[in-house]
C-alpha cells in the first residue's frame, strides 16, 4: 500500500518555477470578498515583504497558502504542483485533512501570537512536530529541536516553559518550531506585532539571519526597516488585491501607484 506521504511528495521545482504561487485566489467571509483574484509568487531564496492596512487580506492570503483554510476559488502551487485542492468537473474539491497535514510539512507558518503549548517546555514545543508529523524518534527529535533552539539563540532556555520566557523568546521558539520541520518556504504573519517594542529587534535579527542564509520567506509585516533591509521585493496589499510590487528602493523611493504613496506617507 502506498504511503500518502510518498503519494503527495512535492517534486523539486523545474528551473524558473516559483517555489510557492497562488493564481486567481478568492476568499469570502460572511458575504464580504476578502481576496479578489490574487496573483502572487515567490522564487527559491527570495524574501518578500507584504505591507498594507489592517483588514486588507494579507493574513488571509497566508492562511490559505499554509492550507489552514480552503480557498473559494483559485490554485495554490508548491514547486509547480497544485496543493490543497483540485478541480473536478469545474468544481473545486478540497483534499481531506490527512493529505493536507502531509502537504503542510513543506510550508512553515509563524503567527502573530506564539501559539505555544503552555504545559510543554521550549524543547518539547519544538520537538512535537517532529514526533507527531514526521514520526521522528523521541530522542532524535529532542536532539534536532535543541540544535534549532540554539540556532535562534535559545539553547540555554530549552527547559523553560512559555510562561518563563519573554514575548520575544516565545516568538523565537515558535520560529524554531516551524524551522525544525525543514520547510521549503516560511510564512510570517506580523511576527512582531504582539511584542513590546524593545523585544522586536531580537526576532527581526533571527529573521534577517534566515534571509541571509537563503530561506524562502513571505513576511506580512508593519516593520518598514525590515522590508527595506531584508526583502528582495516589497508588496502593497489593499482591499483584497495587490496594488504594487517592486524592489525595496523602487518601492519606497519611487512608488508608482497613488495608493502606495498614500500608505507610505501614513507609515512614515
Amino acid at each position: 500500500m502506498t504511503d500518502i506521504r510518498d503519494a503527495v511528495a512535492t517534486p523539486a521545482a523545474k528551473p524558473g518555477t516559483p517555489t510557492l504561487e497562488v493564481r486567481d485566489l478568492h476568499k469570502t467571509y460572511a458575504g464580504i470578498e476578502v481576496l479578489k483574484g490574487v496573483e502572487f509568487a515567490i522564487d527559491k531564496g527570495q524574501v518578500k515583504a507584504v505591507l498594507g492596512p489592517s483588514g486588507s487580506g494579507k493574513s488571509t492570503m497566508l492562511r490559505l497558502m499554509a492550507l489552514l483554510e480552503p480557498a473559494d476559488r483559485g490554485a495554490i502551487l508548491l514547486n509547480g504542483k497544485r496543493i490543497g485542492a483540485e478541480d473536478r468537473g469545474g468544481r473545486m474539491h478540497h483534499y481531506p485533512e490527512r493529505r493536507l497535514a502531509v502537504e503542510r510539512r513543506d510550508i512553515g507558518m509563524v503567527f502573530q501570537r506564539f501559539n505555544l503549548f503552555p504545559h510543554l517546555n521550549a524543547l518539547e514545543n519544538v520537538a512535537l512536530g517532529l514526533t507527531s508529523v514526521q514520526d521522528v524518534a523521541r530522542e532524535e527529535a529532542k536532539e534536532r529541536a535543541y540544535k534549532m533552539l540554539s540556532r535562534v539563540g535559545l539553547g540555554d532556555r530549552d527547559h523553560h516553559y512559555p510562561s518563563e520566557l519573554s514575548g520575544g523568546q516565545q516568538q523565537r521558539v515558535a520560529i524554531a518550531r516551524a524551522l525544525v520541520l525543514n520547510p521549503q518556504v516560511m510564512l510570517f504573519d506580523e511576527p512582531t506585532s504582539a511584542l513590546d517594542p524593545e523585544l522586536v529587534g531580537e526576532v527581526l535579527d533571527v529573521m534577517e539571519q534566515l534571509a541571509d542564509e537563503g530561506m524562502t520567506m513571505i513576511v506580512v509585516t508593519h516593520e518598514v526597516r525590515f522590508a527595506r533591509r531584508a526583502a528582495d521585493q516589497v508588496t502593497l496589499f489593499d482591499s483584497g488585491i495587490i496594488v504594487e510590487q517592486a524592489e525595496p528602493e523602487e518601492f519606497f523611493e519611487n512608488p508608482q501607484h497613488e495608493r502606495t504613496k498614500q500608505f507610505l506617507r501614513h507609515v512614515h
